[in-house]
């Protein structure tokens, strides 16, 4: 049953129809429109990259472009998380790949998309380099993964490998304001700045952010309701803490920290994360000492994924950062 498009996840309503659509991959979207001039010459594809980066939605406008309305005929689509296992390979890609399909138009295969293709076990990578080898013809595969390492190296060599990397903060930004234009909502800079920040280049992420923070706050989308979808503290709170720390004010900067978990109820990973991202924007900082700052929160986030106190190790942190700038100031 087809569903009303005012009920679709925001993610599905704007998500590309066709590779011109797509926002930033403007190298890779360039070679893939080259590929599709002439279909008969595409080889198998690998999209390998972080989760939300677009690798889905450009083997779907592929087929899109390639079949038209008729893509889902042509088209065998599937999450090798779900079905890893040699018989998927055997049973549906390897009857799909041996029907002679005549093709549609110039187009003189048919199309598998095998998404989180990484986690298919290492036999069935075996079978499936074969089927890739004795299908070509009438068969073309886009194989999607967030770690191209686990795919095996015959794979890999049969195919045209694109590395998707995080997408550009600018272009993303754009794309949140078009879609807050499209539902007649107003978003701040600042608002959409946090969202870009808090999703890491992951477009999917961050568009989702904007649909919730629409239900919080109809009309306009400021900073303040923003940081409460995300279940982060303002940056200026963290940094006030972060400052504290590093001039030697350990207690207060504690008293801080405990606030944060207490009335805000953030967990310990998601307080380092912010200590990071604002330990790394103080200007009074030499490029040695962030680094240097930087190892410290490496290790104490390590700790936190151990199983370690979350209070206490935070507690540390802080206490490492006091006592930091106090061994600075002997040195100088």
């Amino acid at each position: 049953m087809a569903l009303n498009e005012e009920a679709l996840m925001w993610v599905e309503k704007y998500r590309p129809q066709n590779l011109s659509e797509v926002v930033g991959l403007r190298d890779i979207v360039e070679s893939l429109q080259s590929f599709l001039k002439k279909p008969g010459e595409m080889p198998h594809l690998l999209f390998a990259g972080n989760p939300g980066t677009g690798k889905t939605t450009m083997s779907l406008c592929i087929a899109r472009q390639l079949y038209g309305q008729n893509w889902r005929t042509f088209t065998l689509e599937l999450n090798a998380s779900d079905e890893r296992k040699i018989e998927t390979v055997r049973n549906k890609i390897k009857t799909f790949a041996r029907i002679n399909y005549t093709g549609y138009g110039d187009v003189p295969f048919a199309l598998v998309i095998l998404d989180e293709a990484d986690q298919i076990t290492s036999a069935a990578q075996m079978a499936l380099r074969r089927i890739m080898e004795t299908s070509s013809q009438n068969c073309r595969f886009i194989l999607i993964c967030n770690q191209s390492s686990k795919i095996i190296e015959p794979i890999q060599s049969r195919c045209a490998i694109f590395r998707f990397s995080k997408l550009d903060k600018k272009a993303v930004i754009q794309h949140l304001k078009s879609i807050a234009v499209k539902e007649k909502l107003d978003i701040t800079d600042s608002a959409a700045e946090i969202i870009v920040d808090y999703s890491e280049g992951d477009l999917r992420h961050a568009i989702n952010a904007l649909q919730t923070a629409s239900v919080y706050r109809k009309g306009v989308i400021d900073e303040k309701t923003v940081l409460r979808v995300i279940g982060e503290a303002a940056p200026k709170q963290v940094q006030v803490m972060v400052n504290k720390a590093l001039n030697g004010d350990f207690i207060e900067a504690r008293d801080m920290m405990y606030e944060l978990i207490g009335s805000y109820g953030f967990s310990g990973p998601e307080i380092i994360r912010q200590i990071l991202r604002e330990l790394l924007k103080l200007s009074y900082l030499s490029p040695e000492e962030k680094a240097e700052l930087t190892n410290l929160v490496g290790e104490y986030d390590f700790r936190l994924t151990q199983g370690a106190n979350s209070d206490i190790q935070l507690s540390a942190l802080l206490a490492q950062f006091s006592k930091f700038q106090k061994s600075k100031g002997e040195n100088n």
